[in-house]
């Protein structure tokens, strides 16, 4: 039987060593402070910002919340983020996406300035990721990285296969694995046998975006298996990318969905708030 890898477990260590330090800054005069952008009310988002807001009481960190209607303009959208890259006292900017069809999301994730860039999304941030520089991470791929570290999984030398390539997990989740070391092949869609390349993984992560596709056909006995999907199942329950049932009896670890990497993604976010003064000072 598998190992349960607990994000809920493992995000709270991580928020409560993030928690000193934002009481150490603030005993030296620096109160971190996020700005959260919201453009309409989508209930997925809404969920997601308060998750935020709650993370950053936790902590300590001081949050702004900017709450536009549907009709606000991508002008209007720029001009404030602007505003916001511009205040010495706002050390991290997040634009909840998915944003209303007539704002081009490019455009706004390029203005946010990269020394605010928590979420790790500017072409820039992906850059010095790439290049091994300092620099924000993406908050899903770097909490998978402290789920296997704190999960005690050596990465070094292992055979990594990634299930996915956006530009928000897939992409840089094989640069953040590379550079623990790992030899990383990257599928996707158009993958000929695939089954036969994800069953060659010590560490498979599957962040295909449909549910519960993944089953032990795909898998190598004793491998490590990180779920990246999150889906509403037909049974009303949530699922990953991941057949879980299926999968658990052969996998050495597995994360579950939910309660895996989801948790990780917002404390990487706080993270990445908390490394934002020592980021904008360089």
């Amino acid at each position: 039987m598998a190992k349960l890898i607990d994000g809920k477990l493992i995000s709270k260590q991580i928020k409560d060593e993030l928690k000193v330090e934002a009481a150490k800054l603030k005993e030296a005069g620096r109160e971190v402070t996020l700005a959260v952008i919201q453009v309409g009310n989508d209930p997925a988002s809404t969920v997601y910002v308060g998750n935020k807001k709650k993370a950053c009481d936790y902590i300590g960190i001081r949050s702004l919340a900017y709450e536009l209607p549907e009709s606000t303009t991508q002008e209007e959208l720029l001009k404030l983020v602007e505003e916001l890259n511009d205040r010495d006292d706002v050390d991290g900017i997040l634009v909840q996406l998915p944003l209303p069809s007539h704002i081009d999301e490019d455009t706004v994730i390029r203005t946010i300035s990269p020394k605010k860039d928590v979420d790790g999304f500017h072409p820039q941030s992906v850059g010095a990721l790439s290049i091994g520089q300092k620099g924000f991470v993406s908050c899903t791929p770097a909490g998978i990285i402290e789920l296997l570290k704190r999960s005690d999984v050596d990465i070094e030398g292992k055979e990594c296969v990634i299930i996915g390539r956006s530009n928000i997990v897939g992409k840089p989740m094989a640069l953040l694995m590379l550079r623990e070391n790992a030899t990383v092949t990257i599928c996707h869609s158009r993958t000929k046998n695939l089954k036969e390349v994800a069953k060659r993984a010590d560490i498979l992560i599957v962040a295909i975006g449909k549910p519960e596709f993944v089953t032990s056909e795909y898998v190598k006995e004793g491998a490590v298996v990180i779920d990246v999907g999150i889906h509403r199942c037909d049974n009303g329950k949530l699922c990953g990318d991941v057949l879980f049932s299926d999968v658990e009896p052969i996998a050495s670890a597995i994360t579950p969905v939910p309660g895996g990497v989801g948790p990780m993604t917002i404390a990487m976010l706080m993270h990445n708030c908390i490394d934002a003064p020592n980021i904008r000072q360089d």
